[in-house]
């Protein structure tokens, strides 16, 4: 890997710096997070400066990046000393607009994470920041918006709904043709001479009420992306029960995209409970090939008490893998 190449995953960069040595400036490649292409550059003088900038480009100008954002450097050797930064939120558009002194000194082999925790841009008509992770999407045209608002009235007001839903606190209606359009579970159960198509019930059992209405917002094509990063996990579990692809893999996308030390390992488990590859390789990532294994050290042992035994191979073999003898 070349001195100066950043390796990204989800909203973490990492620089690895194999030799500073004499000189006293040092600039990475361009790597992409969010919207804009980012620069990281370092400098040594009486301090350890770093700067974190956007690439000059139209976006960059016309729609700054305002980050949130914080640092982590360490050396590479087997006495890992580490350096975290406060937490930084500003505005970036320049490689002025950001340094961080840091009152140490690194010799040899050294890593520089930015860990970016939200990323917003300020509309060009004006108003209030705007978060792009959570409303990322296309805009939808005039008619899918009108056909979206008539489901949307037929799952809120139960126009010529069929069917009845049990939740585990409570119960919902929806429509036997739109189930049935979404998962071939729903159809299947509909079209079979089962308990479900001569009750039209059905027992989902295994949702909460709130849960399953997310759920079936999705299936109307009518949720909201706050709701489904809220409901993601139940999401997941209802898309592999009832064999909905396309959720399946929304809910794989959306869970890498903020991978953190406070739930790789839950989500590692999930990637395994519902082989989601993925989003396994990128947890493996997160934590053997970015060092994040020494972030979740106390809570790596009821892992190693629960999970699957093949998963734990899987994880001892990343480990060889990455720390194989240089």
């Amino acid at each position: 890997m070349g001195d100066s190449k950043v390796e990204t995953i989800s909203r973490l960069a990492q620089w690895r710096i194999d030799n500073f040595g004499p000189c006293s400036h040092k600039k990475s490649d361009p790597f992409k997070v969010g919207l804009w292409n980012w620069h990281l550059s370092i400098e040594k003088n009486r301090f350890f400066y770093i700067r974190l900038f956007p690439e000059p480009s139209r976006v960059s100008k016309e729609q700054p990046p305002f980050a949130k954002f914080f640092f982590r450097v360490s050396n590479a050797g087997a006495n890992r000393k580490l350096h975290i930064s406060p937490l930084f939120e500003r505005p970036l558009r320049t490689c002025d607009d950001f340094v961080w002194p840091v009152d140490s000194t690194f010799h040899g082999r050294f890593i520089i994470d930015v860990e970016f925790l939200d990323l917003r841009i300020y509309p060009m008509n004006g108003g209030e920041s705007i978060s792009i992770w959570p409303i990322e999407g296309a805009m939808q045209s005039v008619s899918t918006q009108s056909t979206l608002h008539c489901l949307a009235r037929m799952l809120d007001e139960g126009i010529h709904a069929d069917v009845t839903i049990n939740t585990a606190d409570g119960t919902l209606r929806a429509h036997k043709a739109i189930l049935s359009a979404s998962s071939p579970v729903f159809e299947s159960m509909f079209h079979h001479n089962l308990k479900e198509k001569e009750s039209s019930t059905i027992l989902i059992e295994d949702m909460s009420l709130e849960s399953c209405m997310a759920f079936l917002s999705y299936l109307y094509g009518t949720i909201k992306q706050e709701v489904f990063w809220k409901h993601r996990l139940a999401l997941l579990g209802a898309a592999n029960k009832y064999d909905i692809v396309d959720l399946k893999d929304a809910c794989e996308e959306s869970l890498l995209e903020d991978i953190n030390s406070q739930n790789v390992l839950e989500r590692l488990q999930e990637s395994w409970l519902y082989q989601l590859n993925k989003l396994k390789k990128g947890c493996m990532m997160y934590l053997f090939d970015f060092g994040k294994i020494y972030d979740v050290r106390d809570e790596i042992n009821n892992l190693f008490r629960q999970a699957d035994r093949e998963l734990m191979l899987e994880m001892f073999q990343e480990v060889l893998t990455v720390w194989k003898p240089i």
